[in-house]
């Protein structure tokens, strides 16, 4: 795992050179000066996220990134930065703003350059080329692009390199710093207190780990808001005997990214020293193909005393989930939110960009998605619909895995969770993609962390 601040952050560098940071067209004049015919010439427009480099006697003397007017967060605004500048330390001027738009501002730009620097490497990585100076009172913004990086980095990882005891261990050394008392379960004990949990991973060589991770803030006293925080970690997906084609394969190895989401979510959430209780649950497993797996038809027992029908091997995220959802609810919480790429369904409705999110309470579902759009990092509610919960009723068992109706399967993936909730609890499912399918700015190709600054600044918020 690599950290931002020693591959493209420096703390001070007497020799950087400057950054103006512009929101209108006057400001943008006054900073190019002379070079403002020469850089408009060569294509600069002026438009949010562009930056022009202000030629001097000895190369690029400075440059210039324009930004919204708007006070909001925008930290992909900052992006280029990482891309266009010439190698170098730089640093920041935010000469004409006040102070909380100076705060805004410089939180973003850390956030956003450090979003596009990333880039993973199995090798050793060396130190970006360009670097940037933190600005004061940026250590958030640090705290941030580090989980980012971190959930990045455990997506990309080949499947080879991370498997369910990779993971689990992982995540156990990267909560180590803050104080949590991390457990992981594996082989008999896995079997006994997760069974549904177990059946998923036994068709593979490399067995089946939970990470139970727990935490509370030094403001937090015995009866501050228990957040409980769930996430698939299926190390790599083949489908099981309902195999997946071999494109649909391609990209299997992002099936814990729901797990990466919940540990980077846990992390922030730990380095801010909230005043809450914390738990993390991770399912860490391969779903494989052997004389152990299991196979359409079979019926599983779980936690919660409910048998569920196998329809569709390759439907294993939620039979993963349901008995972490249910130890978690065992503790009530007040607020139990699980994070998983569990459909193609909910991408066929929304695509790769915004991550589905099913609730119980509508407050909490408003309070994420104005989360997700003040700080840029969208969500879209989906209905948990009960008139499709009796797709999922079976004559031999309680439930099934899947529904009997080729609709709605990111419904009806959310309505076999809801069965294993306990109806008073506070709960929040996330569906995401986990993915980008294309480099843009910020977002590089590959595992994604979608859904982690929307849920971290819900979490502000719903603690107050």
């Amino acid at each position: 795992m690599y950290d931002p601040k020693t591959v493209c952050l420096l703390d001070d560098a007497p020799d950087a050179r400057v950054v103006h940071v512009v929101d209108n067209a006057a400001s943008i004049a006054a900073w190019l000066g002379p070079a403002e015919k020469y850089v408009r010439e060569n294509g600069f427009g002026g438009r949010t996220g562009e930056v022009a480099l202000v030629p001097g006697e000895s190369g690029v003397d400075s440059a210039v990134i324009v930004v919204s007017s708007e006070h909001r967060h925008d930290p992909l605004a900052f992006a280029a930065l990482a891309t266009t500048l010439p190698p170098g330390p730089w640093r920041l001027s935010f000469d004409g703003y006040d102070a909380a738009r100076v705060a805004l501002l410089a939180h973003d730009a850390v956030l956003g350059f450090c979003m596009e620097a990333y880039a993973y490497r199995v090798r050793t990585r060396e130190a970006a080329p360009v670097r940037l100076v933190l600005p004061d009172g940026t250590d958030d913004a640090v705290t941030m692009a580090r989980a980012i990086w971190l959930g990045r980095d455990l997506i990309n990882m080949p499947a080879n390199h991370l498997g369910p005891a990779e993971l689990a261990s992982l995540a156990r050394d990267a909560l180590a710093p803050f104080g949590a008392e991390t457990s992981i379960l594996t082989g008999a004990a896995v079997t006994a207190a997760y069974p549904c949990l177990a059946a998923v991973g036994a068709g593979s060589d490399r067995s089946a780990h939970v990470v139970m991770s727990r935490w509370q803030g030094s403001g937090a006293t015995a009866d501050a808001p228990l957040i409980s925080l769930v996430g698939k970690g299926v190390c790599f997906d083949t489908g099981g005997y309902d195999i997946k084609p071999s494109a649909g394969m391609l990209r299997m190895k992002k099936d814990m990214g729901g797990a990466a989401l919940m540990l980077a979510v846990a992390m922030v959430a730990m380095a801010r020293d909230l005043p809450v209780r914390l738990e993390l649950r991770l399912g860490c497993v391969e779903n494989s193909i052997s004389g152990h797996a299991m196979r359409p038809g079979d019926v599983l027992s779980t936690r919660a005393g409910l048998n569920v029908e196998i329809g569709n091997t390759d439907a294993e995220g939620r039979l993963v989930l349901c008995d972490l959802l249910t130890e978690a609810c065992e503790a009530s919480p007040d607020l139990l939110l699980d994070a998983a790429t569990l459909t193609g369904a909910a991408r066929v409705a929304l695509g790769p960009d915004l991550p589905a999110l099913f609730g119980t309470d509508d407050l909490v579902c408003e309070m994420l998605l104005e989360a997700g759009r003040v700080v840029g990092d969208d969500l879209w509610r989906l209905p948990l619909w009960y008139g499709y919960d009796a797709w999922l009723d079976r004559k031999i068992a309680d439930v099934g895995n899947v529904a009997e109706k080729p609709m709605a399967g990111a419904i009806t993936a959310a309505l076999f969770l809801r069965r294993f909730v306990k109806p008073q609890i506070n709960w929040a499912h996330i569906d995401t993609y986990a993915w980008n399918d294309a480099s843009r700015p910020g977002r590089p190709a590959g595992g994604e962390t979608l859904a982690l600054r929307a849920i971290s600044q819900f979490l502000l918020r719903f603690i107050k």
